[in-house]
């Protein structure tokens, strides 16, 4: 007997857009998108996974910023435009400074040894660039405020053998107030103080690496941090 009625309406997805469901895609240069809402066709440009956002240029070279996310279309289907797949490392993974990292290594307890750095920046530096292989070592970075009273810092610190310590000071050139407040400590066992000769150990980068030929020589007298 004939179904008098026809199939049920509300079988299968009776939900699913025209289109279809949207699907996640990761957006990459040169795909052409098209936005949803406003009809605006053009190729993927620039992506900035950081602020969620990505650009659209379209065939006149104009150009438009859109959010990561849904509302768009690609090859007319419905998508959610997802930030592109972070490609794996194709090598051992380095630290900031270059040696190969040790994976999964146990947590070590801090050696009695210690490195004291004068300067905020310069232990933020340190940290940034030697922090991974240090704590692989053992070794503590504390940072230095000064080194008016260094040797006193030494001296209550009591270096020896199988504690020994380590000092980077700033602008340590001859003839300056720190190279006199260290000089009680050349030679000193178990005891190692070495420096740049920088106000700022900024001015360690080389300017030709930002476009200019050198840094501004700023008298010593002039506060401009």
């Amino acid at each position: 007997m004939a179904d008098r009625y026809g199939s049920d309406v509300l079988s299968g997805d009776w939900r699913k857009p025209p289109r279809g469901r949207s699907v996640d895609v990761p957006v990459e240069p040169g795909m052409v998108l098209e936005d949803a809402t406003s009809g605006y066709v053009g190729a993927v440009v620039r992506i900035d996974a950081d602020l969620g956002m990505f650009i659209l240029e379209d065939r006149r070279g104009k150009r438009r910023s859109f959010p990561l996310g849904p509302g768009f279309l690609l090859e007319g289907k419905p998508v959610v435009a997802r930030p592109p797949v972070a490609a794996g490392p194709s090598g051992p993974r380095r630290t900031a400074s270059g040696s190969l990292a040790v994976e999964n290594a146990r947590a070590r307890v801090a050696l009695p040894s210690r490195i004291l750095v004068e300067g905020k920046h310069d232990a933020e530096l340190v940290e940034k660039v030697w922090g991974d292989d240090l704590r692989v070592e053992g070794v503590t970075v504390e940072l230095l405020n000064g080194v008016d009273d260094l040797v006193a810092v030494v001296d209550d610190f009591d270096p020896a053998p199988d504690r020994r310590l380590g000092v980077l000071v700033d602008h340590l050139v001859e003839g300056s107030k720190e190279s006199r407040l260290v000089a009680p400590l050349r030679g000193r066992a178990n005891v190692l103080v070495v420096g740049h000769p920088y106000v700022d150990v900024w001015q360690a980068v080389k300017p030709e690496r930002l476009g200019f030929q050198q840094w501004p020589t700023i008298p010593r007298d002039v506060e401009w941090k």
